[in-house]
């Protein structure tokens, strides 16, 4: 029987959306502060592999997510100059299938899924207070909170792990995203005059493109980049506007149908890619941090926020093992459980190598966290985060 004591999670991303919804299935008293004043469809596209598929399917949810989603069956990853294909990974058949889809669509199926009384908006946290019975929260609108322990969701720049780990900036890593979304009478002519891959990431040089649909329908195709860039004055904003001029002169000499996504798309931006160096703690007293507050990552791999999400899902676990009133333990146990699988997933996706050649994708999307056993602390844990 799970105790009633009190669980905050901040932060209502990805991550933190999909904590809080498996603390709330669990039995967990949860609350979640979100610093944005009300949720919108934002974003673009995003990957789902079937290890984060999986976790959906425990958070009741997987059913309503395969729907909103395109279901490629292979990444295919061609040669940004004449379209070659470089290596074409199978994305079916790890128990669970594999999509891509709007980020807005799947967060909004998240936040639907959480008790509506326990989700506060408005909340940018401003000061935190550990004692021996609780943590008090105060926010930025001069209300306060409690909770037994506190989950830090809140990205790179997260308030949490500042008070961890004490003040420091985010290292720009010398690469920006371009992200921009096809669709309409743009997209229907893009289709007729070429041959649109499910899922593909293209290759040129020292720079990227990938692209995907994000709905079931296929009426909706999106791109994000991966390019070398001198720092952005961003003015404290996450992106700034881009232009079709500057995606021409990013991927000048490339193939013809990348030049046809160019002028197809809409709204362009542009994402400046932060980045942390591994973290040497992720919990201390009742904080506790997940996702991008934790372990951030450059996007190249479209694994960020399902690492996020795998955290959640093995907090959740080490909490039900041990109980709230032995949340010290639970934490050291997530963190054991964790580090080396989120750890080589960051290392792999900043380094820009998955796919790029024929490999075995298994130790990504093959990993059941449900399956995995809970390795106590004396003894380590599989590196390769594949079941035996």
């Amino acid at each position: 029987m799970v105790q009633a004591k009190k669980i905050a999670v901040i932060g209502a991303g990805l991550g933190g959306a999909a904590t809080a919804r498996l603390l709330q299935c669990a039995g967990f008293d949860v609350d979640v502060y979100e610093q944005a004043n009300e949720f919108s469809r934002i974003g673009a596209g995003i990957h789902v592999g079937p290890n984060i598929m999986k976790i959906f399917r425990e958070m009741g949810l997987e059913k309503e997510l395969t729907a909103l989603g395109a279901k490629p069956n292979q990444w295919i990853s061609r040669d940004g100059a004449n379209a070659d294909i470089l290596a074409a990974a199978d994305l079916q058949g790890y128990g669970a299938t594999y999509i891509t889809v709007h980020r807005g669509d799947m967060h909004t199926l998240q936040f639907e899924s959480l008790d509506p009384k326990k989700l506060h908006y408005g909340k940018r946290l401003e000061h935190v207070e550990q004692n021996a019975e609780h943590v008090i929260l105060s926010f930025s609108d001069g209300t306060t909170a409690t909770a037994d322990i506190v989950i830090g969701a809140d990205g790179i720049n997260s308030k949490i792990r500042d008070i961890l780990l004490g003040e420091e900036a985010p290292t720009y890593s010398g690469w920006v995203a371009h992200r921009a979304l096809i669709k309409g009478e743009n997209l229907k002519k893009l289709q007729a005059e070429h041959d649109l891959d499910d899922c593909v990431k293209w290759w040129h040089e020292d720079r990227h493109m990938m692209a995907y649909y994000t709905t079931s329908e296929k009426d909706e195709y999106y791109y994000v980049t991966g390019v070398p860039h001198p720092p952005l004055d961003t003015q404290g904003q996450s992106f700034l506007p881009s232009s079709h001029e500057e995606m021409f002169k990013a991927f000048e000499g490339c193939h013809p149908r990348i030049q046809a996504m160019i002028e197809a798309s809409e709204d362009i931006t542009i994402w400046p890619l932060n980045s942390r160096n591994p973290l040497p703690i992720w919990s201390s007293g009742r904080l506790v941090i997940v996702g991008d507050a934790c372990h951030p990552m450059k996007p190249h791999m479209a694994q960020g926020a399902g690492m996020a999400i795998e955290d959640g899902a093995m907090l959740t676990r080490c909490l039900l093992k041990t109980g709230l009133d032995d949340y010290k333990t639970a934490f050291k146990l997530y963190e054991h459980n964790r580090k080396e699988r989120a750890t080589r997933v960051q290392t792999v996706s900043n380094a820009n190598t998955f796919l790029k050649q024929p490999e075995d994708p298994a130790w990504v999307y093959g990993y059941d966290l449900y399956s995995e056993e809970i390795y106590p602390l004396n003894e380590p844990k599989n590196i390769e985060g594949v079941n035996a």
